[in-house]
């Protein structure tokens, strides 16, 4: 606890400490992200509150303003994110509620996962509901082609040091272009851009703890669920997901959400949107590791590379990409 920020932050508790009854001596780390962000949990004196989180926000990189304001639509939209108790924007520090320690990936199984994913789709479904243009940044075509670029840029030519014949870069310009038609092509509902399961904790009422949302913008009404079945942390057989996928369908519809008739159509929707987020999410980890020397997230590189060539070997129109993706793989010795 020495630097300069701690310093800082531990300044703003104690003068919490009287409202809120914080122990100053119990805060501890409870978890970093790939940002700049970090959280910490202090115990309350006042057992109504029990531990709460503080957010560490470096304002610089990471202002508060994205986070306060989806934090407030999706509370008002029925979902089980954190309250906001005390708020410092100016030095970029938030008092937050707790939702626990309990993730979804600690605590998924075959047991449990269906119950799991039936609260988490209801979540989402809430949350789609509550759609309303021009309220969050529209997930447009730029931002779609940004992303993708990643994939070339830091997994291809940084980490993986292949370089592209130019038939191949004109492969995978079209294969850009043919995801990002798709992507744009479907309805736009509130996308919360991370729903996956390290962002969802399993709470007692109102399951799950929605986190992680300050990136939230208005696009493709299949990228949540290709972000929360087709899972950079956790896999799944085929069959189950399609099973689940089809309850997210029936569901939406149910409500009035904007979803095909057609199921088949709002799949393949499902795993277009699945492999543009596979792509930028090879180039992010790859990325982090570069870039801000964080090795841990390499070791979920072959299981998100596996979901993009399974799922551009599927349509005849992305083979090409599929063999490209492929040649990356490691070889083996």
């Amino acid at each position: 606890m020495t630097d300069s920020r701690l310093n800082t932050l531990h300044d703003w508790l104690k003068a919490l400490q009287a409202s809120w009854q914080l122990d100053l001596d119990t805060l501890e780390p409870a978890s970093a992200d790939a940002s700049f962000r970090r959280y910490f949990r202090i115990t309350s004196k006042n057992p109504d509150f029990g531990t709460l989180i503080v957010m560490d926000a470096p304002p610089q990189y990471e202002p508060l303003d994205a986070f306060i304001k989806v934090d407030l639509l999706l509370s008002a939209a029925g979902l089980n994110v954190p309250k906001i108790l005390e708020q410092n924007i100016a030095e970029g520090f938030l008092l937050l509620n707790d939702l626990g320690t309990k993730t979804y990936l600690a605590e998924l199984n075959n047991e449990t996962a269906d119950s799991l994913y039936q609260e988490a789709t209801h979540a989402l479904v809430q949350m789609q509901l509550a759609s309303t243009p021009d309220v969050l940044p529209n997930y447009d075509e730029a931002l779609l082609q940004r992303e993708l670029d990643l994939f070339p840029d830091w997994y291809l030519h940084k980490h993986r040091n292949i370089k592209l014949t130019d038939l191949q870069e004109a492969q995978l310009k079209n294969s850009f272009a043919l995801i990002i038609e798709n992507n744009l092509a479907q309805a736009k509902v509130y996308v919360h851009r991370d729903y996956h399961s390290r962002n969802l904790m399993v709470t007692a009422i109102n399951n799950p703890g929605v986190i992680d949302f300050q990136d939230a913008v208005y696009g493709p009404i299949t990228y949540d669920a290709s972000s929360l079945w087709r899972d950079a942390y956790i896999a799944w057989p085929e069959d189950r997901v399609i099973d689940w996928v089809i309850k997210f369908w029936e569901e939406g519809r149910k409500v009035g959400l904007p979803m095909p008739s057609d199921f088949g159509q709002f799949y393949r929707d499902f795993e277009w949107m699945g492999l543009q987020r596979h792509l930028k999410v090879l180039g992010i980890f790859a990325r982090l590791f570069h870039r801000d020397g964080k090795e841990g997230y390499l070791k979920d590189i072959p299981l998100v590379l596996e979901y993009a060539i399974a799922t551009a070997n599927r349509y005849i129109e992305l083979k090409p990409l599929a063999r490209i993706l492929e040649s990356t793989r490691p070889r083996k010795e």
